[in-house]
């Protein structure tokens, strides 16, 4: 048995459906279902005893305390956060009590329940944590790429509290010998992407016939990780790694975001062509949002020559699988597209120009 946080959000939903279709290993999923977690990602489960799905919250002690006595979970794969940046400059509040006090409730439940484990299970028992590149700051064109030893210098609310999470658990681990691993991984992409993010947003609205809302001048560089290859990485992680290591997850896919917008839309114009033209006529250049990071890069060599892993799907067979999921899951984008989300995409991009 293992315990997953935020298992009904974007990247949470995938490894529990990528965990349960490799192994019969149950999970028991804790999420809070807060505006980006949904549980029609998991609806292909429903019925499933090895899914036990727990509608709470991680900065719940009572609740964390119980759900680890009752079932006794071998790991804990701790991906709840929240997780977009803008969201995190027009409310950080959110961000610190979930990424931060919430990390540390759940560090602190953990650490109970380890510690009074007999000997095999404690040395078995692993507390792995889902970060982000963000925490190292930006990089300028032609500087070398995140290694795990880079210097941590978050920018936004979102990557500082993120950072903050990755330093309890490095803590808790050098003091109390919770043995914790943590990875730092790229943009995902793919199926149930929540459309506030850049590639299921420029999909949403293209279809819609409106405008694909593009930062600045679109140069800004990420390095893109389809979830499917970042699901595998924690399983490797979870399998082979050492406890108290970080490994960077990325996809050696750097590329600018104004190039995923072009690619995106030729995919569309093949796919599923519009009698107006070509969706590129909807690109429109607006206002950069505060404090943007120019560049991330990811440095993925440690968790392949420690662990064996790489990333299996190229950009291009990844983002095409992207495309194709959309395209067939109108029905999930209208549902996830609630009243609450358009108020928020009036909020984020009103006055940009």
């Amino acid at each position: 048995m293992i315990l997953v946080t935020g298992g009904a959000g974007f990247i949470g939903a995938n490894f529990v459906l990528d965990w349960l279709r490799s192994c019969d290993e149950p999970v028991v999923n804790l999420d809070a279902l807060t505006y980006a977690g949904n549980l029609e990602n998991l609806a292909s489960l429903q019925g499933d005893a090895r899914h036990i799905f727990v509608h709470g919250d991680i900065c719940d002690r009572e609740l964390i305390d119980r759900l680890l006595a009752e079932h006794q979970p071998r790991a804990i794969v701790h991906f709840a956060a929240e997780s977009h940046v803008d969201r995190s400059i027009h409310g950080p509040g959110d961000f610190i009590r979930t990424n931060v006090n919430g990390t540390f409730t759940l560090l602190e439940a953990a650490r109970g329940h380890w510690m009074g484990l007999d000997a095999a299970a404690r040395a078995a028992f692993r507390f792995h944590h889902v970060s982000t590149d963000e925490v190292y700051g930006s990089l300028g064109p032609n500087d070398p790429a995140f290694s795990e030893t880079k210097t941590y210098e978050p920018n936004s609310p979102y990557s500082a509290s993120k950072a903050a999470s990755d330093h309890l658990v490095r803590a808790w681990h050098h003091t109390y010998g919770l043995p914790v691993t943590t990875s730092n991984c790229s943009n995902n992409y793919g199926p149930y992407h929540f459309p506030e993010k850049l590639i299921p947003l420029m999909i949403a609205n293209a279809l819609a016939g409106k405008p694909l809302p593009v930062y600045g001048d679109g140069q800004q560089i990420r390095d893109w990780l389809y979830v499917t290859d970042h699901c595998s990485a924690i399983r490797a992680i979870l399998q082979k790694g050492t406890p108290g290591e970080v490994y960077n997850v990325g996809g050696w896919n750097e590329k600018p975001n104004i190039e995923i917008v072009h690619t995106l839309c030729a995919l569309l114009d093949e796919l599923k062509p519009d009698a107006a033209g070509s969706y590129s006529r909807l690109i429109t250049y607006v206002t950069d949002r505060p404090g943007h990071d120019r560049r991330y890069a990811i440095d993925a060599r440690k968790i392949e020559r420690e662990l064996g892993w790489r990333p299996a799907e190229t950009f291009e067979t990844g983002i095409r699988k992207t495309v194709e999921w959309y395209l067939a899951h109108q029905d999930w984008v209208a549902h996830v597209q609630s009243g609450a989300y358009r108020e928020w995409l009036d909020k984020n991009y009103a006055g940009r120009s």
